[in-house]
C-alpha cells in the first residue's frame, strides 16, 4: 500500500511512520522538512508549506497513494484544498481531528451554557452547537481563529470520490509531548513535596488520555483496515479520574506524599470539572480489532523519564507557586 502523511514529523508521526514501514508499505511525507527526525532512508520526501499545497500537487498526485493521512486538518479551508488534490487519485483519506468536537468540551470550556452532558462520549454523542470557539480570545490573524475540526470532519466525510475516515484523538501524552501534560505531577513528585492539591471536583474530573505509540497503533490500523472507510472513530485507553491518574503516577516515581482535596475554588482550573470529556473506544476496537501495544505501565514510565529529562522552560514559575500550596494547606487543616 502506498501512504501519504502530510504532516507527520511531530510528535505522533514518526511512530506511524515506523510502523507502516516496518510493514511493508511505501510511505511519503509532505512537509515543511524543518523539524529533525530520524526516519526509515527508503521514506520519500516532499518538502513544502501546507498553505502551499496546491503548488505541490501534480508531484504529490504522482506518487499515487492508496491512502492520505492528514496529520495536521486544522481549518475547513485546508480539508477542502487536501480533498480536492487527492479526488480521483486516492482511495482513501484518513483525518485527525480530536475529542474537542464534542458538546461536552463546549460545557467544559463555558462557550456552551448548559448542564454536564453524558459521558463518556461516543461517535454518535452531540457535538458542540458553537463553531470556533477560542474566536473570543484571539485575533483573526491569529491560528485558533479559524481553528474547528468541525467542518473539517464534514468536508472528508461527505466526499463521494475520496472516502474518509475520522479518528478523534485524547490528550496524547509521552515522550515528545511539546504541552508536557502530565509534568505539573511529576515534577512535584520529584521535588518531593509532601502534598499533591486538588480541587475537590476537579478530583474526580475525567478526562480522554492515549499513550503516544498507542495512539499511533490506532492510526495505523485506521489506515491498513478497509472497514474504516467512511467511519469515525475515537482513541482512548483508561478513564481515569484526575485523583487516580496522580496515585498512578504517584506510584510509578515511588512518591509517598499525600494526595489533599481542597474546597472547589481553592485552585485556580480555568475549566468546568464538572463536565468529564472521556471517549469511549469501544468501537474502534470491536470493528478494527485495536488494542495497545504498549502497556500503560510501560507507557508511563517512559513518559515520566521523557519529562524529566526535558523539561519545559516555558513552565510558568506561578504554576508551582509552593507557597501558596503550603498556604491553602494551612488554611484547610485550620477546618478539619
Amino acid at each position: 500500500m502506498k501512504v501519504l502523511i502530510i504532516g507527520g514529523t511531530k510528535f505522533m508521526g514518526p511512530y506511524v511512520i515506523e510502523e507502516l514501514n516496518q510493514k511493508g508499505h511505501s510511505v511519503a511525507v509532505f512537509n515543511r522538512g524543518q523539524t529533525e527526525v530520524s526516519m526509515p532512508e527508503d521514506i520519500i520526501r516532499f518538502k513544502g508549506d501546507i498553505n502551499d499545497i496546491t503548488h505541490h500537487k501534480d508531484e504529490l498526485r504522482g506518487f499515487r497513494p492508496d491512502i492520505v493521512l492528514d496529520m495536521i486538518p486544522f481549518t475547513e479551508k485546508h480539508a477542502e484544498t487536501v480533498r480536492g488534490i487527492f479526488e480521483g487519485t486516492a482511495d482513501r483519506l484518513v483525518a485527525i481531528s480530536s475529542a474537542d468536537v464534542y458538546r461536552s468540551f463546549g460545557r467544559l470550556l463555558g462557550t456552551e451554557p448548559g448542564e454536564p452532558v453524558p459521558a463518556p462520549s461516543k461517535e454518535d454523542s452531540p457535538l458542540r452547537e458553537k463553531l470556533y470557539p477560542y474566536r473570543e480570545n484571539v485575533s483573526e490573524e491569529h491560528f485558533y481563529y479559524h481553528y474547528d475540526k468541525i467542518p473539517v470532519e464534514k468536508v472528508y466525510m461527505k466526499s463521494e470520490k475520496l472516502k474518509g475516515t475520522v479518528l478523534r484523538l485524547p490528550m496524547v501524552y509521552g515522550p515528545g509531548d511539546r504541552q508536557h501534560r502530565l509534568y505539573q505531577y511529576i515534577k512535584r513528585m520529584a521535588d518531593k513535596r509532601p502534598y499533591i492539591l486538588l480541587d475537590e471536583v476537579h478530583s474526580r474530573w475525567k478526562t480522554c488520555r492515549g499513550y503516544v505509540e498507542n495512539v499511533a497503533h490506532a492510526i495505523a490500523a485506521a489506515i491498513e483496515n478497509p472497514k474504516a472507510a467512511g467511519k469515525i472513530y475515537n482513541v482512548a485507553e483508561n478513564n481515569f479520574s484526575e485523583r487516580e491518574w496522580v496515585s498512578r503516577i504517584a506510584e510509578a516515581v515511588g512518591w509517598q506524599g499525600s494526595v489533599v482535596e481542597v474546597e472547589e475554588g481553592q485552585l485556580p482550573l480555568g475549566i468546568n470539572a464538572r463536565q468529564s470529556i472521556d471517549l469511549s473506544s469501544d468501537k474502534i476496537r470491536n470493528e478494527l480489532g485495536y488494542k495497545e501495544r504498549i502497556s500503560f505501565g510501560e507507557g508511563l514510565q517512559k513518559t515520566i523519564e521523557w519529562e524529566l529529562n526535558n523539561s519545559p522552560a516555558e513552565q510558568a514559575a506561578e504554576n508551582f507557586n509552593y507557597d501558596k500550596e503550603d498556604e491553602i494547606i494551612r488554611e484547610f487543616e485550620k477546618r478539619i
